[in-house]
């Protein structure tokens, strides 16, 4: 799996495979949101992790395999990334209102999975509703939900 991943990455797709190159870059794209709101406390614990693992396997119906190397292709994209950006726009062009707000319901449940919300946490939702082009009102209603 990880030469194919390797592979959709470095741009040695074929025709066949510009579908999978598509969806891999959806799943690293939510992979590294789901990472950067784990990490923006300068802190990933285990609840935090296993929140992420538990929503990409759901989010994209993914095997536990997929999911580990995948969990490792986004946070090299993390490390390598100056900006969110590029991964916000790609959910803008590919997913529908209801799945940016179903990201930012899974965001906040990563926030909230340590049991503390620091003012960095807060900023970043904040700024990732408003890259994903979501009213304060659907990223309060998803914190909401998320806590509930």
């Amino acid at each position: 799996m990880f030469s194919l991943i390797k592979k959709i990455l470095t741009q040695e797709t074929t025709a066949n495979t510009g579908a999978d190159a598509s969806a891999l870059k959806m799943h690293i794209a939510a992979g590294v949101l789901l990472l950067e709101a784990a990490h923006v406390d300068n802190e990933c614990t285990e609840e935090e992790m296993l929140h992420i693992v538990q929503t990409l396997k759901n989010m994209f119906n993914l095997s536990s395999e997929y999911v580990d190397e995948l969990i490792e292709q986004a946070r090299l994209e993390r490390k390598n990334s100056v900006e969110l950006w590029q991964y916000t726009n790609k959910m803008n062009q590919n997913f529908s209102k209801e799945e940016k707000i179903q990201v930012m319901e899974d965001v906040w449940r990563v926030i909230h999975a340590d049991g503390q919300l620091e003012k960095h946490e807060d900023q970043f939702a904040h700024k990732l509703a408003n890259l994903l082009r979501l009213s304060h009102e659907q990223m309060i209603a998803a914190k909401i939900k998320a806590r509930d």
